[in-house]
C-alpha cells in the first residue's frame, strides 16, 4: 500500500490540534503530570513526568488511533479497518473501533506481550500474528487492506494520527506553561512529530520557545542515520526490549515534521533502559514498558542538558510481567545492585563456609547459591560455586571481590 509523498501531505497546524483535542475530549483521560524530585536533582532543573502510562489502554495510541478513526466517512466506516502494530497502537485501534461500531482486524508479531494480545482481543479485534518483527504485519496489513478494502489505520504516518498524538503537547503546555524542553522516545515518529509540531506551535503564539528532545533505544536507531542523511533510510536493527519504538524506517510524514522542529535526538542502551525502568519503579512508584521509559533513561545517563522547567513523556505501561522480572534483574545488575559470581574451589570441607564468612564480612546479601563438581575446564579437585549477591552499588561491588581476592579466592563477574 503506497504512501503519498510527504510534501503533498497536510501538516497538521495548531488549529488541526485544538480540533482533535475538542474530538478527544471525554474520551481519553487528560493525565497527569508528576515532579520528580529524583530526577530534578540529576538534571539540576525542575523534572516533571507525563503519565500517560496511565492513559485509556495504557498508552497515547489511543489518542492518535481515536481521531483518525472519527475521521473516516460512513462508507470507510462500513468497510472496516486494519491495523499493524506490536500492541499499544493495536489496543488504540481496537478500542476506537469498538467505540464507533467499526469492525477491526489487527496483524501483531508472535512476539507480542501477552498483556497487549490479550487486551487487543478484548476490545473485540480480529487479531492475526506473523512475523518476528512489525515490520511482517504492516506488510500483511497494507495487503489485506488492498484485497478487502479495510482502511490501513498507520501506526505514525498520517497527518490524523499525528494530529491526535500532538493533543498531549497541548496538555503540557497548558498544564505547565513554562515548560523549556520536553523529551520523550521515538519509534517511527508520530508522537514527537505531534508533540514539537503543536508545542511550538502554542509556544509560537505566546511569544516564547520551547525544546524538543526525542530519544531511541541504540540497537534500533534509525533517525540519526536518517537525519544525518536528510531523508528516511532503513536501518538493520538489533534485539531490543523497547519493542514500542523498534522500527526500522522511520514515517515520511513523522520525519518531515522532526528534521524541522525536533531540536535534537539522542540514543541511550539497554542497560540505561533497564536501569530507567527500576528508578521508575523506585522514586517514581510508576510501572513503566521499556519504549515508555527512554526519556527517563537520557536524563540518567547525562544525555540531556537543560537549563529550565523539563517535562519527560511516560508514554506507555503495557509491560509484560515476566519481562518486568528480567528487566528489574538487569537494572540492578547495571545499576551496581545485583551481581553473579563463578568461583573456583578446591575439593575439601569448609570452602563454602569460608567464602560465605567472606561476603558477610563484605556486607553482601546472598541470593541464590550453586555448588557443582560438573562444569567445563575443572580439575578433579576443583569444584564451582556460582553466587547471586545483592550489593549497594558499583563501589561496594568492587569491594565484594576485593576482599575475596584477598583471601585468595578468584571470582569472576558472570554477564547475564
Amino acid at each position: 500500500m503506497s504512501t503519498p509523498p510527504a510534501s503533498a501531505v497536510h501538516r497538521p497546524t495548531l488549529a488541526d490540534f485544538e480540533d482533535a483535542a475538542a474530538v478527544l475530549d471525554g474520551v481519553i483521560s487528560h493525565t497527569p503530570l508528576d515532579e520528580s524530585l529524583h530526577l530534578s536533582e540529576v538534571l539540576g532543573v525542575p523534572v516533571h513526568l507525563k503519565l500517560e502510562n496511565l492513559q485509556r489502554t495504557g498508552s497515547f495510541k489511543i489518542r492518535g488511533a481515536t481521531y483518525r478513526l472519527s475521521r473516516l466517512t460512513a462508507e470507510e466506516r462500513a468497510r472496516g479497518v486494519v491495523a499493524a502494530s506490536a500492541g499499544n497502537h493495536a489496543q488504540g485501534v481496537a478500542l476506537a473501533a469498538k467505540a464507533l461500531g467499526i469492525p477491526a482486524t489487527i496483524f501483531m508479531p508472535l512476539g507480542v506481550p501477552v498483556p497487549k494480545l490479550l487486551a487487543t482481543r478484548g476490545y473485540g479485534a480480529d487479531v492475526v500474528l506473523e512475523g518476528a518483527t512489525v515490520e511482517t504485519p504492516l506488510r500483511l496489513a497494507a495487503e489485506f487492506a488492498e484485497r478487502t478494502g479495510a482502511v490501513f489505520i498507520h501506526p505514525f504516518d498520517h497527518p490524523d494520527v499525528i494530529a491526535g498524538q500532538g493533543t498531549l503537547g497541548l496538555e503540557l503546555m497548558d498544564d505547565l506553561p513554562d515548560v523549556e524542553t520536553i523529551v520523550l522516545g521515538i519509534g517511527g515518529g508520530g508522537l514527537i512529530a505531534g508533540v514539537a509540531a503543536a508545542a511550538k506551535a502554542r509556544a509560537a503564539v505566546e511569544g516564547r520557545t520551547v525544546r524538543i528532545i526525542g530519544v531511541q533505544a541504540e540497537n534500533s536507531a534509525a533517525y540519526p542515520p536518517s537525519l544525518a542523511a536528510g531523508h528516511p533510510i532503513d536501518v538493520a536493527t538489533l534485539p531490543t526490549i523497547a519493542d514500542g519504538i523498534a522500527v526500522a524506517r522511520p514515517g515520511d510524514l513523522p520525519f518531515e515534521i522532526i528534521r524541522d522542529l525536533v531540536d535534537e535526538v539522542v540514543t541511550v542502551s539497554e542497560d540505561d533502559i533497564a536501569r530507567a525502568l527500576l528508578v521508575l519503579l523506585e522514586r517514581a512508584k510508576q510501572v513503566v514498558e521499556p519504549a515508555g521509559a527512554v526519556g527517563v533513561a537520557a536524563i540518567l545517563a547525562g544525555k540531556v542538558t537543560a537549563s529550565g522547567p523539563t517535562v519527560t513523556v511516560l508514554s506507555g505501561g503495557n509491560i509484560d510481567p515476566l519481562l518486568l522480572q528480567r528487566v528489574v534483574a538487569h537494572g540492578l545488575a547495571a545499576s551496581g545492585r545485583y551481581m553473579s559470581l563463578r568461583i573456583p574451589l578446591p575439593d575439601r570441607p569448609g570452602q563454602l563456609a569460608r567464602v560465605s564468612d567472606l561476603l558477610a564480612i563484605a556486607g553482601a546479601n546472598v541470593i541464590e547459591v550453586l555448588h557443582t563438581r560438573h562444569g567445563q575446564g575443572l580439575q578433579i579437585s576443583e569444584v564451582i560455586l556460582q553466587l547471586s549477591v545483592e550489593t549497594r552499588g558499583e563501589e561496594h561491588r568492587a569491594h565484594v571481590i576485593s576482599v575475596l581476592e584477598e583471601a585468595g579466592f578468584a571470582p569472576t563477574v558472570v554477564i547475564d
